[in-house]
Order: structure tokens, then C-alpha cells, then sequence
């Protein structure tokens, strides 16, 4: 079936619909080269329309192993070239099937790096995956409905549990975790209690952790004024790590603020400058909002970490408490795993590092 995506500004970009379900949703791109599947199931892209820059997709499969979530959150992908016959070893299936089984919308074969210089050239805005045929009278009401402002609340764990082991208590806020920064956070020795977004303060501190853990997750880090109050309230009570979302929410819990950038960092391949070394590390980002630095002035924090290509805030620590953060994905699922030392050093806050 003939389809089309059609930007907020106009712009229309024809290819294939692989089923003919809709989609509505802001379009973001991806400069990752591998990793398909951990994009489609990682949270923190709930309510998006993803486009991936790198042309051929598919061609090593899916495989439950790397399922980021229990599901997948997108609102559409959008794919240069659909591989139908992958090969891999641990392939269990092609990524046609998966995304139709769970019923993803897909177009493909659409110019993708045309769809990418627009939203560079203009910023992301929203979009919608339609069939050819569809008037602009119905994408126009697609494209005037409401963003849905608190997805933490959709991508969240319903209840609390548990990865239980011997070493320090650590309580996880989930704000659309990705699977595989629970398994890092387990592997360095964590005894973790996942908790829902939504989660107290006073509930947390009842658990009697060594330290608190805020997760990635989607949207603007103002729209859940009720998780930056609980983080308000833990500052000072436990050691904190956080990466993304909770990276931001640390921000504003001190009175920083934060801000939406044009086109947001996306990608396994973005260099971040460690400036206590010197050394560029090349992470894994997933991000719409960056930390307003100037924010940050007298609040207490040093910038540890920037971003290479834009400057902007990518780490920072207190400078009495013990806590910091980073706006990358410490772990490599997709991308490199150059960061993984991040999670050694929140052992050593927790005081059971070397």
C-alpha cells in the first residue's frame, strides 16, 4: 500500500505502508547504525515518530533478547530500506513481521535524509503516516490533536519489584527504564527495587535504600512536576544517580531549569567530553530537553561532562552532596560501552566501590 508522512510544515514524503495503521506522533530522527529493535522498546520514545538516518533495516533481524521494554512505544517508524530476508545468528525473526505483529506503523522506502535535513533545517515538529489517499482535511485534525503532556505515566512500571542479590539497596525510580540499564545497574552488584514513577518520597525512604537511581524516560522533564517534588525531597537524604530524564529532574529539583532543543540528541554515536580528563567519550542519547547551564549558577553543581558537537551540559555532580548525573545512556544497548564506569562510581558512593 502507498503511503505518505506529513510534516506540521507541509512537507510530504512518499514510500510504502507496511499495514495501514495511522500515526500521530512528533517526528525525531536517529543517527544510530545498528539497534532497531532497542529503539522500537526503549520508553523514552514514547509518543514519537522515529526516522532512522542509516538506509538499510532489518538485515540482521529481531530477537526477544533485545526488547529494551515489555513493549514497543513509538508511535511510527519510518525506514529507508525494509530488509524482508535478514541473517544472523540470533535472529528469531525479520523485522517486517515483528513490526507487523505488533501492529508498529512503518512507511519505508521514503528519502530519510531529506525528512532529517528538514527537521535540522526546522526543528522536530509533529507528523502523521497516512495512507496516500488521505485528504488534507483529516491530516490537518491529526495534526491538531492535543500532545498527550505526562507519557512517564504510560511507559512506567505498574507495580514495584524486585532484582534481588547481595549488595547495597538501591531503589529505582522508573521514569521508562530501558531493560538493558537494569541489567548494567544488577551486573555492578546493585540489590535493586524498581519502584513506579509515581512513587513517594516518604515510600522510597521507608525502604531504607543506600542509594536512589532516577531513570531515563520520555518527554519534558516539566511535565511531571510531581517526580521533580519527590526528588526535591530525597536530595539530601541518599546518594543519587541519574542519566536522562533523571538527569533533568535533578536540575530543576535545585531550581535549575531546562529547555527544548531544535532537533534533540539521538543516536549511539555522540561524543561527550569528560572535562576532568580531558578524554571524548562516544555515548548512547535519547533526548529532546538539555539542562540550561546558566541555571545551575549557585545551585551547587559542576559540569562534569559536555557534549561535543553543541556544547551543552551532557554530566554534573554536587559539589557537597553525593550526587550526579548524566544526560547520556551510560550502557550499550544499542552503542558503545565506554560509559560503563559510570555505574562503578555510584558503587563507590554507595561505599562498596574499590
Amino acid at each position: 500500500m502507498k503511503g505518505k508522512l506529513v510534516l506540521a510544515d507541509g512537507s510530504i514524503f512518499y514510500g510504502n505502508l507496511l499495514t495501514d495503521t495511522e500515526a500521530v506522533g512528533e517526528v525525531v530522527f536517529n543517527t544510530g547504525m545498528t539497534g532497531y529493535q532497542e529503539i522500537l522498546t526503549d520508553p523514552s520514545y514514547a509518543g514519537q515518530i522515529v526516522t532512522l538516518t542509516y538506509p538499510l533495516i532489518g538485515n540482521y533481524g529481531v530477537a526477544d533478547l533485545f526488547d529494551q521494554s515489555r513493549r514497543s512505544y513509538v508511535r511510527g517508524f519510518v525506514i529507508s530500506e525494509l530488509c524482508g530476508e535478514p541473517s544472523n545468528w540470533q535472529m528469531e525473526n525479520s523485522l517486517p513481521a515483528y513490526l507487523t505483529e505488533r501492529n508498529i506503523p512503518c512507511i519505508y522506502g521514503v528519502d530519510t535524509r531529506a525528512i532529517t535535513r528538514v527537521i535540522r533545517s526546522y526543528g522536530t515538529m509533529n507528523g502523521v503516516i497516512v495512507p496516500e489517499t488521505v485528504g488534507q482535511e483529516t491530516i490537518d485534525r491529526y495534526l491538531a490533536l492535543p500532545a498527550k503532556l505526562d507519557v512517564v505515566a504510560e511507559v512506567t512500571t505498574p507495580e514495584i519489584y524486585h532484582m534481588s542479590q547481595d549488595g547495597p539497596r538501591v531503589v529505582v525510580m522508573d521514569l521508562g527504564i530501558k531493560r538493558n540499564i537494569l541489567n548494567a545497574l544488577f551486573q555492578s552488584g546493585c540489590n535493586l527495587t524498581v519502584v513506579p514513577a509515581d512513587t513517594d518520597a516518604k515510600t522510597i525512604l521507608a525502604m531504607n535504600p543506600d542509594g536512589i537511581f532516577l531513570s531515563n524516560g520520555p518527554g519534558d522533564p516539566k511535565d511531571v512536576p510531581g517526580s521533580i517534588e519527590v526528588v526535591k525531597q530525597l536530595l539530601d537524604k541518599k546518594p543519587i544517580f541519574g542519566i536522562c530524564l533523571g538527569h533533568q529532574l535533578l536540575a530543576l529539583a535545585v531550581g535549575g531549569d531546562t529547555y527544548k532543543l531544535k532537533f534533540g540528541h539521538r543516536g549511539s554515536n555522540h561524543p561527550v567530553k569528560d572535562l576532568s580528563t580531558g578524554r571524548v567519550y562516544i555515548t548512547s542519547q535519547n533526548h529532546g530537553y538539555a539542562v540550561d547551564e546558566k541555571s545551575l549558577t549557585d545551585k551547587g553543581f559542576m559540569i562534569t561532562h559536555r557534549a561535543v558537537n553543541d556544547d551543552t551540559v551532557e554530566g554534573m555532580k554536587h559539589s557537597v552532596l553525593p550526587i550526579f548525573s548524566v544526560q547520556y545512556h551510560p550502557e550499550a544497548s544499542p552503542g558503545p560501552d565506554d560509559n560503563t564506569y559510570l555505574f562503578d562510581e555510584f558503587m563507590t558512593l554507595l561505599g562498596k566501590g574499590e
